[in-house]
């Protein structure tokens, strides 16, 4: 059993380094180095940061508060995914925290989300990210937060 899977490891690698050297385009030693170089404009559709830093296009769930996880967006049902804004509808759970967040009860509020404020992402340049996200509570809403909230997202 170990000699199959060892050779199998072994016919993958070389496959593998195969594909690689396939793949590899040749460059012209004889351009200069800035002349090789490509310059990356950030991409058409701009992407949400998660707390992982994992882009995300159009996420169901998104979590607001990464540190404790008191704060987060669930249910969103995106309209619109643009170059210059997005826009969704979906439920916020806010901890109330009460007495303290460790014994505090999840509430949900529905909200109208957009995110805007579109910049290159300072892990990925090439890559555009929200960086501004707006909450309008459309019901009720924590007793500590106005009907509109906005937040600078994480780079």
């Amino acid at each position: 059993m170990r000699i199959s899977a060892l050779t199998t490891a072994v016919a993958l690698c070389a496959v593998a380094s195969l594909a690689t050297a396939a793949g590899t385009p040749a460059v012209d030693r004889s351009a200069p180095a800035a002349a090789v170089q490509t310059v990356r404009q950030p991409t058409a559709l701009p992407v949400l940061v998660d707390c992982f830093w994992h882009p995300q296009i159009r996420p169901s769930d998104f979590m607001l508060a990464c540190g404790d996880g008191n704060s987060r967006l669930a249910s969103l049902d995106w309209s619109r995914w643009g170059a210059g804004e997005a826009r969704a509808k979906g439920v916020n759970w806010v901890n109330d925290c009460k007495p303290y967040c460790a014994a505090g009860r999840f509430h949900a509020y529905p909200v109208t989300v957009r995110l805007d404020h579109p910049e290159p992402w300072k892990k990925r340049p090439q890559v555009s990210h929200y960086s501004r996200i707006t909450l309008e509570y459309t019901d009720r809403r924590p007793a500590q937060y106005a009907q509109t909230v906005s937040y600078p997202l994480w780079d």
